[in-house]
């Protein structure tokens, strides 16, 4: 088992992987998270959502990609950020066979968990603050990344200058009233929807 901070070897560079087992008992499900573009995993949804995940069951790994590790806030090619993060959720599954992969992240995080969610064996995905579009050019939309065919929970603030994708065939989008793209009013709430989404689908007590 991999716990606490360990540094994971990738095509693309060292990353940083953060493995929060449960409270309790063995883990219901792996959730693996990623960081924003220019952020990392400690925003505070991210956070509140390991805690609160812990505690019901699921063994939480929060990866740092390795642009972010080598120090730098410009975001790695879409590419590259793929490649790094399905190495390292390799690693994990490996780390933790028979558990129930579950993936996502905030904003980049959530792309990527989407881009790379059937080849990486995921049963399902919690998108938070997915950036439907660039800030003000909504013609360039991303919602087709989050057709995957897997179970998809979308957690955005309605005042999300990068949009709210729309609910779709497996695609549960719940828009959480006064948030912007940083989900910062209340993490907590945030975090137990989520909570409840997985519990509902049998991934966490």
């Amino acid at each position: 088992m991999l716990h606490g901070d360990q540094v994971v070897n990738t095509p693309r560079g060292p990353a940083r992987v953060d493995v929060d087992p449960p409270d309790a008992g063995s883990p219901v499900s792996l959730l693996v998270l990623g960081h924003g573009a220019g952020g990392g995993v400690d925003a505070p949804d991210l956070i509140a959502l390991r805690d609160q995940a812990g505690a019901s069951g699921v063994t939480v790994a929060r990866i740092t990609q390795p642009y972010r590790v080598a120090g730098r806030r410009a975001p790695a090619p879409a590419n590259h950020l793929d490649e790094a993060w399905a190495a390292v959720v390799a690693v994990l599954v490996d780390r933790y066979p028979g558990v129930p992969l579950v993936v996502g992240g905030r904003s980049s995080g959530a792309r990527v968990a989407c881009r790379t969610s059937v080849t990486t064996g995921a049963v399902g995905i919690v998108a938070l603050a997915f950036p439907l579009h660039p800030p003000g050019r909504p013609e360039r939309s991303r919602a087709p990344e989050l057709l995957t065919g897997l179970p998809t929970l979308v957690l955005n603030g309605d005042r999300d200058p990068f949009g709210v994708p729309p609910s779709a065939a497996g695609v549960d989008v719940i828009v959480r009233p006064g948030e912007g793209h940083d989900l910062r009013r209340d993490p907590a709430g945030t975090a137990a929807l989520a909570v409840t989404w997985l519990r509902q689908r049998g991934w966490a007590r």
